[in-house]
């Protein structure tokens, strides 16, 4: 990159400190620009693939790193704008902030970010959700760079919404989302929050070495009820295991290797189409060289 760029880059670096599952192996590049036209100048000057990630809540990085250019937005991209009933967001605000930002403004509709772990630009990409909300819902727009350095603002529409999915390119990184709510007391915002948060603390392993939901729910079912029958509860490979405590959390134990993870949904995988004849679909996104 050129001499004046607002940014830091770091050449093989282990990925693992950067993902909630604490595995995985190096990135041929890290990168971090810390303003838009960084962002545009990383994007359009890169050779090879780029990867996006946020704070890696739903990532796992295989045991051979990436071979690419893996951009990880910092400073520069979290803030957070109110401006009446709507909520613009930086792709690196946390969800959890986003949702206290919206409840101290008055804002309704956004309580379900408050359960997601993870960014915004994360939240966008994998049409994030939970307590009957998906992002969605709520999202009106989201600013996007493409791959070209290009910067380009996209509707709802455009994003093409689906299941724990959206239609942008994986090489797209999201900059900024709007969100449209609905107005309301503060404190019964926060209440309902008090009472997802106290749900999601009693029931999912939340303070272990996780990466949020293994599998997607397939239509008509529950993922962990279809694992749960199969035997996969507690289920251990190497250093990885199905929690006990939410059988579609996978959690390392301490020295889980990226292999082992994936092993371990593998045989999940394979024991659920056995039981139920149900493909479970990876919600975690893996990525890079085995």
């Amino acid at each position: 990159m050129s001499g004046d760029w607002n940014g830091r880059v770091l050449e093989r670096k282990a990925l693992a400190p950067f993902t909630w599952f604490r595995v995985g192996g190096a990135a041929r590049r890290l990168a971090t620009p810390f303003d838009e036209a960084a962002l545009a100048a990383l994007l359009s000057e890169a050779d090879g693939p780029v990867l996006p990630i946020g704070v890696g809540s739903n990532l796992l990085v295989r045991d051979g790193g990436i071979d690419g250019t893996v951009i990880r937005l910092g400073r520069g991209f979290n803030g957070i704008a109110i401006e009446g009933t709507r909520l613009r967001a930086g792709s690196a605000a946390l969800d959890a902030k986003v949702a206290v930002a919206a409840a101290d403004a008055g804002i309704a509709g956004l309580e379900f970010l408050r359960g997601v772990p993870g960014t915004i630009g994360g939240a966008v990409r994998m049409n994030a959700g939970c307590y009957g909300t998906e992002t969605k819902d709520r999202l009106i727009e989201a600013r996007v760079a493409l791959r070209s350095g290009e910067i380009v603002s996209l509707s709802n529409a455009d994003l093409g919404f689906a299941y724990r999915h959206c239609a942008l390119p994986d090489d797209a990184t999201v900059i900024e989302a709007t969100f449209e709510g609905t107005p309301d007391d503060p404190a019964a915002i926060h209440a309902r929050m008090d009472v997802l948060m106290a749900g999601r603390e009693a029931s999912q392993p939340i303070r272990e070495k996780t990466g949020g939901s293994t599998f997607r729910n397939p239509p008509g079912e529950s993922a962990w009820k279809l694992i749960d029958a199969a035997g996969g509860r507690g289920l251990i490979v190497g250093g990885a295991q199905m929690s006990e405590k939410h059988c579609n959390f996978m959690v390392n134990r301490g020295n889980a290797t990226a292999a082992d993870l994936e092993t371990l949904g593998e045989t999940i995988r394979a024991r659920v189409a056995d039981t139920s004849g149900h493909d479970l679909h990876w919600e975690i996104r893996r990525v890079g060289d085995p």
